[in-house]
């Protein structure tokens, strides 16, 4: 066993990466949802993929969520010692990829700007802060969707891409996706105010906001987005990523991934 301990950003994808090119057995990583991105984008380039485990230690832990991994450490830990392997889909975008979520929108990069203080001082609220600053602007930008079926265009608050059924720590937001359906499940928010968002909330709630008068529903295995307003920073699994437009594609069942066993 060989353990290593990040000092900046991108260590834990070198340290992934290096495993993965040594035929290490499994890669275990604590850390939050950005760490474990890291970690996924280092091992997901090879053909030889070690099996991921992970201690969740974040903000929010999405994939904890999705995957039934305590979020207390200490009972993850002891979850891992009769742990088996789950099958889990990885996405792409551009040159890199994500395990979780994407999303495009005025609320996207407002949590963009959520800093390690802010989270270390209101958890989860720190995001909850910031959205609601970019949610009393009402902005809208102008969205073109490409995808399988067809093309969608017009103005939205947000686009979401989520793999998992857990985004920003609400665990009902896309139901039916699993962890390896091999689908994109997008989700295109095209009002968000205080009336739309009070009808939303009881759907959102019960795993049904796919059908809200503001939602559209698109499952694609591919998916380009752009807008036509510059510079617009897309999140990636918690984290700013690329700026649009964007292409993104589902790699079905591409990582083994250490779960508890009755999960």
């Amino acid at each position: 066993m060989v353990v290593k301990e990040t000092e900046k950003g991108g260590d834990a994808t070198d340290f992934a990466s290096d495993a993965a090119k040594q035929d290490f057995d499994a890669v275990v990583a604590m850390g939050g949802d950005g760490t474990l991105n890291e970690v996924i984008n280092g091992l997901a380039p090879h053909d030889n993929r070690p099996a991921f485990g992970f201690i969740p230690l974040g903000t929010v832990n999405d994939l904890a969520r999705s995957l039934g991994i305590p979020r207390k450490p200490e009972k993850a830990i002891k979850a891992l010692e009769k742990a088996v392997l789950k099958p889990m889909d990885l996405g792409k975008i551009e040159d890199s990829y994500f395990m979780n979520v994407v999303a495009a929108g005025m609320i996207a990069q407002a949590v963009d700007k959520v800093d390690v203080e802010q989270k270390t001082k209101f958890g989860s609220l720190a995001y909850f802060f910031e959205g609601v600053k970019a949610f009393n602007k009402g902005e809208l930008l102008h969205f073109q969707v490409e995808h399988e079926a067809g093309k969608w265009e017009g103005e939205a608050a947000m686009v979401i891409i989520g793999l998992t059924n857990s985004v920003a720590g609400i665990e009902t937001f896309a139901s039916d996706a699993k962890v390896d359906d091999g689908y994109m499940h997008l989700f295109l928010l095209t009002k968000l105010n205080l009336l739309s968002t009070a009808n939303m909330l009881p759907k959102l709630l019960s795993g049904k906001l796919e059908n809200s008068d503001d939602v559209i529903y698109i499952k694609t295995k591919k998916v380009q987005v752009q807008a036509d307003e510059s510079d617009i920073v897309v999140n990636v699994d918690g984290d700013p990523g690329p700026s649009l437009p964007v292409h993104l594609e589902v790699l079905p069942s591409h990582l083994q991934v250490l779960v508890p066993k009755n999960s």
